[in-house]
Parts: C-alpha cells; structure tokens; sequence
C-alpha cells in the first residue's frame, strides 16, 4: 500500500499480536502495516483485514431455531447443527433479560456460569471478559472460573513455594541482568520466538528477539530441553536434549541426585533461604523408597543418556545458571511437580535472588517475560465483586456441567459443582482450548440457555442459543497496555462495524438497562469517557512512580506512549537475598519452601510435600504406548493466536490441503508409508481428526506435533464421536485435572497413533456460517 496513497487514512491501532496503523479507504479496511517503532513485527497482524470482513462475520442478533420456537431447554441434542433465526436488536435483549430473570429466581445466582475463558480483545476497556463479569456480578453473581488454561499448574504450586501469589505472572529477572551476569540458560520446554508474538494486552515492540540476539552475542550458553527443536530460535545454537515428554521431572532429579553424591550443591544457601530440603534430600538419595533417583534411574525414563544427565548438573554448577521452564511443561499430568522441581534445582544451585541466575517460569511463553520495564499500573478496567462468590477451576467446565453437586477438592478446598443451567460467554471459545471435545459436546447439552456475544461464527457460536453479534476491536476506540511492555498504545476506531454489530459494553448496558441498574453498570460515562477516565487513573499511578505520562488529548492524537528501559537491571528477589530476615517471603516459613507443611496437609495421593515423579497415565513408558505409539504435543501456533484468524491469509498459507499441518519425525513418517502434503488421521479412544502431514526433522521420533486453534469442524456437527475434519487436536486430549491441587489441564499428555488417510476428503465448512431460517 503506498504512502503516497491521499486516500488513504492511517490510524494507530493494536492487537495482542503487536502495535500497527490500520488503512483505510472510503470507509474500508483496506491493510495495515506495523507500527514503526517495533523493529519485529509479527505477521499475523496481516490476516486482520481478512477477518474483520469474513463470510463467518455474524451480522445480526440470531436465535437457535428450536429455542425460540419452544422456550429454554429445547432440543439441546441440535445445537451446533440447528439452523438460527434473525430477531431485531431489542427483542433479542429482551430475550436474555428475561431468561436471566428466569434462571436467577428459580435456581440461584450460582446456576449461571459467567466463566467466558479467553483472550478476547488487547483493548484494556472494551476486554470481554471484564465487561461480562462486571455485569453478571452487578445483576447478582454467577459461577466464575479461577486460574488459566495456560498456566493453571504454575498459579496453583507457585504461591506455595515462594508466597507470592501473582508469582505466575511474574516479573521475573530481566534479560539485561542475564546479559551481565549469566553464563548457562537452561530451558526446559525451549527459548522460541513463536510465541513471544503475543501478549495480552499487546505491545508497541517485540522485544524478546531483540534481546535473545543481545544474548547470543555475548557470554550465555543455551540448552534446549524438548521433543521440538524449534521450540528455541535456531540462531541460539542451544544444546538440543529431546527427552520423552513428560519425563522432565525425572530428569531434574537426576541432575539433583547428581550435585547432591558430588558435593555441588549450596548446603550454605540451603540453610540460610530454603525451608525443607532435609525432607526433600532423603527422597532424591532413596532413603525413603528405596530408589536413587540417580541418573542412571533417569536414562531410560527420559531416554537422555546418564552421562549427558550428569554433565549438564555440572555445567549448571560451574557458574550463574537461570532456569526456564515453559508454560507448556505444567500443562501436562502432575503439571505442578515441573515448576517446583526446577524452583528446587534453582536453591540447590544456590542462585535464587542472584543477578542473572535463579529460576523463571514463562520465558519464551509469551512475550513480557524477561523484558525491562518500569511497571506501573497500566489502564485497565475493574470486574468488581461476584456476590455469588462461586467458581471452579478453569478446566473443570465438562465436570461441573455432567456432574452438578459432585464433590471435589481442589487446592486445599472440598467444594461441590453448582448446578448450571444458563452459560453466558463472551470473547472466548472453549471449543477451541477445551480439552476432549467429544466429551465437552456431551455436556453443552445440559443447560437450559446458552448465550453468546461474537464476531464470527465459531463453534462455540454455532453451539449457543441467542448469539448478539460484537464488534471487533477495529469498529470501536481502546487502549492497549501490558504490564509487561514499554508502550502503551491509542487504538483508533477505524471503521463503522459490520452488519448490526454493537460493542460489548454497548450490549450489557442495554441489557442492564432492562433489569434496572444502568446507572451502575456505567456510572454516567461513555466510551471516550471511560477511556479517559482509565486513561487519567494509569497517568497517576505512573506518577507515584516517578513516571511522567503526557494527559490524555496529547497521548490520542500521537497514538502512542513509549516509556525507556529502567537504569536498573531486575532481579527477582533481590531484596530477599540480600537480607532474608528483613525481607522474608510470605511463605509459611519465610523461606522457599522445597518441603511445604501445607500441601502435605492436604494429604492429596497425586501432590505431596516435596516435588515428586509420578509416572504419568499416558507416556510413551506406559501400557498404553502399545495401542497409541505417539506422544502429541499441541502446542501455539505460529500463525494465529490460539484459534483466532484462523480464516485470515497467515493461517490459511499453512494449511495441508486445507487442513492443519501435523508435523512428524522422518522415522515416523516411514514407518507408516506417509509422505510430505498427505492427509492423516490422528486418533484415539477419544477421537479422530485428519491433519496434512509434515515430515520434520525438529521434531523427536515418537512425537508428533499439532499445533491448537484448528477451528472445530465435525463431518456431524453437534454429534460426538464425529470425525473432525479440520485438525482440532483437543478431539484427542484427556479431561482431567493436573491433581488435586490445581486441577489444571492436561492437553501435553495424550497418546495417539497417524494412519495415512484414503477415503474421499471431506470438504472443509469451518468457516460456512449455519443456516438462517425466517421468523
């Protein structure tokens, strides 16, 4: 698109996937291009203008046929194959008022579940989620959901081993303190630029390449620990270890056994910073159970020679040593024991607190982690209180919809499911990160009404009863800002929203409205009032921080604030190090807790007091590894956010004659006759989907990799057990909790096998909108 283009009219907008000025002309998107302070733009930024004006854009308030015709509860067995019917604005809310109405006073404020998981918007105002439940919890409450679907594991063993208990967000020690000070990065689960794209919140540069290129100019080494090569920046040169998945935990112990039997751990920083290791110890040497957990143990667990096992130990004693371990590694079965186990090495080690080393969890995860900056309170909009007090733990959506009022326990908890009748969800979509999907379709049918605010016809659209159609961040004014990021970004409106479509804080204002409480929910304010309001709160806060911000006209029309990188390197407890007596952590102890009294307290069978392995139920050492000899690993993809864009020209290029790509080793792909370009089947006793194969050598043999964000597309819709055409890898993921502790998802441990596909291809229909009937 030429600049020299007059009409053309550029405005400053963003995404989670970086910063961009958007061009339009004669009231049309016509591209974008990035913004010119972000010397790494990502490409996804691209599929933009393909999105915003999609076939699957849903342009008016819809109603699933046999709800509107029979009333709530109707032939829950169609949705996701039921045609939907068109209804005027204000008849659709009034619709959701009444239901609303309904469901409360017969059942509770706890029978409606507000969860509405997901990225939605980087727009700090117009964020979905935030206006949901700030809506829900002023009309009376609803169930809510704690923890994440990325990191569910790290938010629930974190505070327990370091008292913080937004430890899982960080910050963590930054890349220019490793730059000084480091000499040995060690990531378990790898050091990629893939998804250091995104951010929530967004970003005005992408700045982990920019320091990863710093680092490997200078006196860092890296070693890779993952089935997938490409999990770390090839100019890195890292040391690739290719361990079985879900086997890291045993490693780590092997390491640990070894700086124990060779004298190189810190006893000294033991003693003074850690809590438990006298209890810990014991089990690594065998004490305990009889077995040494030497590396000799490890090898054939892990399948990475003793001798490489012990040398890393060695390197990793011989000076400053950080450890990573990715998001990825707790998203696995005793997801928990990977962060409190590398936390351990970290003490063993005795660099915890010291510039450049310790631990750290999410680097190369997503793109805040290790980045320099001054943090302040970005702008940001408050959910207010659930009155209803109720939750369930992020993954836990299936259980609590198949088993209301079962008990569980959860994180020192017993609790009881609520009992569901009324979902209402907003700027996210579980048919994309859920796992077994065959198994979430069973349970979408249990509740009387599911209502959904959406820009495109997802499958989770496709699957509700009254679907309001939302604009995109495109059609309506935002501020971008992380925590994390140096810049904090205007997002313009750039043009008129599509079809009927209405802001989310439009529609609950309007449905506020209708139960009486307008008022409240918007305090008097409109948008750009709001905006200048949350604007001018952030200004504040900046200040009580020494940080100048321009007012708010002067930061709207330059588009943009960049604030400079602290003189100051960070090193994540610093202060504690430095005097722990002064600056104890919040622990129960004061220290880091290897051993924690409280979580042996809870006397759970799958998390005791100390990291421990435990052979997980699926792995390619177990029983089941005869019947589904690959370990799939679905991990970010590279050309979308989660499943968002998925029809946009950056995913749509990676297809394999439509369909996802799944990468497989050379070995693999032989020894079951497949060939670059062909169609697959991946299966198991949960599921088939057919994949376009690619035949890899980043990937480990016995590993197959499929990346998320698919969008789901059944040959069947609406019936489980269909197969899914596309390449949606949670068809094929187990639904269970990581333990009792966190309960947090297991998508990283599922066994598969791949077959060479012959039958006729299926067309794909992902992206077809579902029939309209009329009124």
């Amino acid at each position: 698109m030429s600049k020299e283009d007059p009409t053309i009219v550029r405005r400053r907008h963003s995404s989670h996937w970086g910063a961009f000025n958007t061009l339009v002309k004669d009231g049309r998107l016509v591209g974008v291009e990035p913004f010119e302070k972000d010397p790494h733009p990502s490409r996804i930024i691209q599929s933009m203008p393909d999105t915003l004006y999609a076939e699957t854009r849903i342009k008016q308030p819809m109603i699933r046929a046999s709800w509107l015709r029979k009333g709530p509860g109707a032939r829950t067995d169609k949705r996701g194959a039921e045609p939907f019917v068109p209804v005027p604005w204000d008849e659709a809310l009034d619709m959701v008022a009444k239901e609303l109405t309904r469901v409360r006073k017969n059942y509770g404020d706890a029978s409606i579940f507000g969860g509405s998981y997901g990225w939605s918007s980087a727009g700090r105002f117009h964020h979905a989620k935030t206006q949901l439940h700030r809506f829900l919890g002023m009309s009376g409450g609803f169930t809510a959901q704690v923890y994440s679907y990325s990191n569910a594991a790290g938010h629930a063993i974190l505070p327990y081993i370091f008292g913080d208990k937004g430890m899982a967000r960080g910050p963590y020690t930054t890349w220019d303190s490793m730059e000084a000070h480091c000499d040995l990065f060690v990531s378990f689960g790898g050091m990629g630029l893939k998804n250091t794209q995104v951010e929530p919140g967004g970003m005005g540069e992408h700045a982990t390449h920019k320091w990863l290129e710093r680092l490997k100019g200078g006196r860092m080494k890296f070693v890779s620990i993952t089935p997938l090569k490409d999990d770390t920046a090839d100019f890195l040169d890292a040391q690739w270890l290719a361990p079985r998945p879900n086997t890291d935990v045993a490693m780590m112990l092997g390491i640990a056994h070894t700086l124990i039997s060779e004298g190189l751990h810190d006893q000294a920083y033991l003693d003074r910073y850690a809590s438990g290791f006298d209890k810990f110890r014991p089990y690594v040497m065998g004490e305990t159970d009889g077995q040494p957990k030497t590396a000799d143990w490890a090898a054939p667990i892990c399948e990475i020679d003793a001798e490489t096992i012990r040398g890393l130990a060695r390197r990793m004693a011989a000076g400053r040593t950080m450890i990573g371990v990715a998001y990825a590694l707790q998203r696995a079965e005793h997801g928990e024991q990977t962060y409190w186990m590398a936390a351990t090495l970290a003490a063993m080690l005795g660099q915890i607190g010291v510039p450049g080393g310790g631990c750290g969890f999410g680097y190369g995860s997503m793109h805040g982690y290790g980045n320099p900056v001054d943090r302040f309170s970005v702008p940001a909009m408050s959910t207010g209180e659930n009155p209803a007090r109720s939750f369930i733990p992020v993954a836990r959506i299936s259980d609590m919809l198949l088993n209301p009022g079962k008990a569980y326990q959860f994180n020192g908890m017993d609790r009881n499911y609520p009992d569901i009748r009324l979902i209402y969800w907003c700027g996210g979509n579980p048919f994309h990160h859920h796992q077994d999907l065959n198994r979430l379709l069973r349970a979408w049918r249990k509740p009387d009404t599911i209502v959904l605010n959406e820009i495109w016809w997802t499958a989770t659209a496709r699957h509700a009863d009254i679907v309001l159609p939302a604009t995109s961040t495109l059609e309506r004014n935002d501020i971008g800002a992380s925590s994390r990021d140096r810049f904090i970004m205007a997002m313009h409106k750039a043009v008129e929203p599509v079809g009927d479509a209405r802001n989310d804080f439009d529609i609950f204002a309007g449905l506020a409205e209708r139960l009486g409480f307008r008022d409240r929910f918007t305090e008097g304010r409109t948008e750009e009032e709001w905006l200048r309001h949350l604007y001018n709160v952030s200004r504040q806060q900046a200040a009580k921080n020494r940080i100048e911000l321009p007012d708010f006209e002067t930061f709207w029309k330059e588009g943009y604030i960049e604030t400079p990188e602290p003189a100051k390197h960070f090193v994540i407890f610093e202060d504690f190090y430095k005097d722990p007596q002064a600056n104890p952590l919040k622990t129960q102890s004061g220290k880091i807790e290897i051993f924690s009294e409280t979580i042996a307290g809870y006397g759970y069978d799958d998390c005791p007091g100390h990291p421990t392995w435990f052979e997980p139920e699926e792995w390619l050492g177990g029983e089941r590894a005869r019947q589904f000899p690959l370990h799939m690993m679905s991990n970010q993809p590279q050309t979308r956010l989660h499943g968002q864009m998925d029809d946009g020209r950056v995913s749509q290029e990676s297809k394999v004659q439509g369909r996802e790509p799944v990468s497989l080793s050379r070995a693999d792909a032989e020894a079951r006759g497949i060939a670059d370009g062909d169609v697959v089947r991946v299966f198991n006793d949960r599921g088939a989907i057919l994949a376009g194969a690619v035949v890899s050598d980043d990937v480990r043999p016995g590993v197959i990799r499929l990346s998320t964000g698919a969008w789901y597309d059944p040959v069947e819709r609406g019936q489980p057990g269909s197969l899914e055409k596309h390449g949606n890898p949670n068809v094929l993921t187990p639904d269970r909790g990581t333990s009792k502790l966190a309960q947090g998802p297991i998508a990283h441990s599922a066994l598969v096998e791949v077959e060479l596909y012959d039958g006729d291809l299926p067309a794909i229909t992902a992206f077809e909108p579902p029939l309209a009937e009329s009124a």
